[in-house]
């Protein structure tokens, strides 16, 4: 009898006070495919609070429709403004607070580490993840959207789908000699 392959949701969120993306890919074995990706749009929702609720509705409505497995989310980056991060990071808490609602464990990532993972280059631009993404997972023009949050968004997910295969460590080195000393029994003596 054939072992059948697991298959994992995985929901990616760009977190943003204006503009909310979020991109759904399914993984089934070692093959992601996108499912969904779009954006919540909170430009017509003037009242601050009104748009933290609008958000935590959405994206409520988001993991139901699509029953993801696990959420992969966009850390903040930490700009100057300190206004624009306090309200970024609200944003953030009601999209982490709507999956530990659905019991949705989360897995958040720095936007330097999502730019590496996809294009190898943490200094990428948002075009350039969303092209590597087009090329990945095999996506037509037309399934490109307007707005990058979208993509953003499903770059957090294939990002989270390229760790899944090798878990991090929280061992930290001080250089090549000191993974050396630490790792004898994985060094083949000659």
């Amino acid at each position: 009898m054939a072992q059948t392959e697991t298959e994992k949701i995985i929901l990616g969120i760009d977190p943003g006070t204006n503009v909310m993306g979020y991109g759904v890919i399914k993984v089934v074995g070692k093959k992601a495919s996108m499912v969904a990706m779009g954006i919540i749009d909170l430009r017509k929702v003037g009242d601050a609070y009104l748009r933290l609720g609008h958000i935590f509705e959405r994206v409520t409505g988001i993991i139901d429709a699509y029953l993801p497995d696990e959420l992969a989310i966009e850390a903040p980056f930490f700009g100057k403004n300190v206004q624009s991060m306090l309200k970024l990071g609200r944003a953030q808490g009601v999209a982490i607070a709507a999956a530990i609602h659905r019991d949705i464990p989360i897995h958040e990532y720095a936007p330097l580490k999502i730019k590496m993972a996809i294009t190898g280059q943490g200094q990428a631009s948002k075009e350039q993840v969303a092209g590597m993404l087009k090329r990945l997972l095999h996506l037509n023009e037309e399934e490109m959207p307007r707005f990058m949050d979208a993509t953003d968004a499903l770059g957090a997910a294939y990002c989270h789908f390229l760790q899944m295969g090798r878990p991090e460590t929280d061992t930290k080195y001080r250089g090549w000699k000191d993974f050396v000393s630490r790792n004898q029994n994985r060094i083949a003596a000659k």
